[in-house]
């Protein structure tokens, strides 16, 4: 078993090279053992994607959980939020079979406790990954029983008690399911929207013929951006391979940051729940800790990634959580992620109102961002060291470590962080003009990459 397979929140690995059925088995014995443990209850519910091993990769770690005595709920086709909405209505650990954005050639396993909270290195996968390793199942009882169990229509039934979309004025969208799981559930949702809907690679096919599921790349949404220009549309939406991400594109085909789109919600939710906390992740632009505030809202940063966002909210009991990779979390959806909960908002917010999507986001675009630039480094922490040597120490600028390294100036700020899985580091920059964004950028750039050597970032700056 190669270890790189176990990831910071997620098991994920080449089919048939690094996850294999015999594996999955294994790993299935292994969370069967690590949940009674933690005296979790007794069922587990499992959720698969279109991938075509998915089927026999959930079927094996099903026959896993049951060989240890626990039972099965199979919910079959599912995006990753359906799969959180089972855990949390049905109160049951489960396992989502999905590699997400990643290339045909992989697939894996997000695993969560009941009521959909999360499994990840700090929260129970090393335990997991220890007793794959360790191979020795607990005593043989009583096989499991395995069941089936339909649960698109409750999930969709949930998804709009939480938006309300029953009085919208007509919109035209244009969906790009990238041949992922939104061409699964977006069908069961949208058809009881007052929209129209043109659809773009909804056929199952976890081969992913048109372009990769993963949004965040700006070359993937190409096509969605062509179409609604096309179409003359009101808003494009964009999901990745599970559908628990999702990126919009407004009527000009212009890209929407997500940045914008969590203020956007942020607003809402606070309508609903007023003084509440919400989340924002440090990568997020300065403008949503500005619009929380002033919507009066109090706002809490975290670190980068789904089981920081999540422990975060259920200490603060905040109400929502926006990540800049197009994660939104929230509070009524048992804290978990939904990128079709985060599209049904945008939709409510655009259709109560008769301006474009781009007039109505706005108020949210306060500033110009680099997006994430990564940077091939031979040693990443010596590469930060240096970076904040040279701009951790000038005048009027703030350091913090949080997540990697924060730069915080007036009217700018950087964010360095080391990728867990390659010898990368991740760079986002934000500013107040365009041409301050740059500066700042191709500064901290060049001297990553060893082009200058130190050179004066305030210098730099006009």
């Amino acid at each position: 078993m190669s270890s790189s397979i176990f990831k910071a929140y997620d098991i994920r690995g080449l089919v048939d090279k690094e996850l294999t059925a015999d594996f999955a088995f294994a790993t299935g014995v292994a969370v069967a053992r690590f949940l009674e443990q933690e005296r979790e209850p007794g069922t587990v519910v499992i959720g698969e994607d279109m991938r075509p091993s998915s089927p026999t990769l959930a079927t094996a770690f099903a026959a896993g959980v049951t060989s240890q005595g626990l039972d099965v709920i199979r919910i079959g086709l599912a995006s990753t939020d359906m799969l959180y909405f089972a855990s949390g209505k049905l109160n049951l650990p489960g396992a989502m079979f999905t590699a997400s954005h990643n290339p045909a050639a992989y697939n894996g396993i997000k695993l969560c406790l009941s009521g959909a909270r999360p499994i990840g290195k700090e929260s129970g996968l090393v335990t997991i990954e220890n007793f794959v390793k360790e191979g020795t199942p607990m005593a043989m009882r009583n096989v499991g029983v395995e069941k089936r169990q339909e649960m698109l229509e409750e999930y969709v039934d949930h998804l709009l008690t939480l938006v309300d979309v029953s009085s919208i004025r007509p919109l035209k969208i244009v969906i790009d399911a990238g041949n992922g799981m939104g061409g699964y559930t977006a069908p069961a949702v949208f058809k009881r929207l007052n929209a129209e809907v043109i659809e773009m690679y909804f056929e199952l096919d976890g081969t992913f013929p048109n372009h990769e599921a993963n949004p965040i790349e700006p070359s993937n949404l190409k096509d969605l951006q062509k179409a609604v220009k096309k179409h003359k549309a009101d808003i494009g939406l964009a999901f990745d391979g599970d559908a628990d991400r999702c990126f919009l594109v407004d009527e000009k085909g212009d890209l929407v940051n997500p940045s914008a789109l969590t203020a956007l919600i942020a607003t809402r939710e606070l309508k609903r729940y007023p003084a509440s906390n919400i989340i924002y992740n440090l990568i997020s632009s300065r403008a949503v800790k500005e619009v929380v505030e002033e919507n009066g809202g109090t706002a809490v940063r975290s670190r980068v990634g789904h089981s920081y966002i999540k422990k975060l909210m259920a200490e603060t009991s905040a109400v929502f959580g926006g990540e800049h990779s197009g994660h939104f979390y929230f509070r009524d959806f048992w804290k978990a992620d939904s990128g079709m909960l985060a599209a049904l908002h945008a939709i409510a917010a655009l259709g109560e109102i008769e301006v474009p999507l781009s007039k109505l986001l706005s108020p949210f675009n306060r500033y110009h961002s680099s997006g994430e630039i990564n940077s091939t480094v031979s040693d990443a922490p010596a590469a930060m060291n240096k970076i904040e040597k040279i701009y951790g120490k000038k005048s009027g600028v703030e350091v913090d470590h949080l997540d990697g390294l924060t730069i915080n100036g007036d009217n700018w700020w950087f964010n360095l962080r080391a990728s867990n899985t390659e010898p990368l580091l991740r760079l986002n920059v934000e500013a107040s003009t365009e041409a301050r964004m740059k500066k700042v950028r191709d500064d901290v750039l060049n001297t990553i990459r060893g082009d200058l050597d130190g050179l004066d970032l305030l210098l730099l700056i006009p």
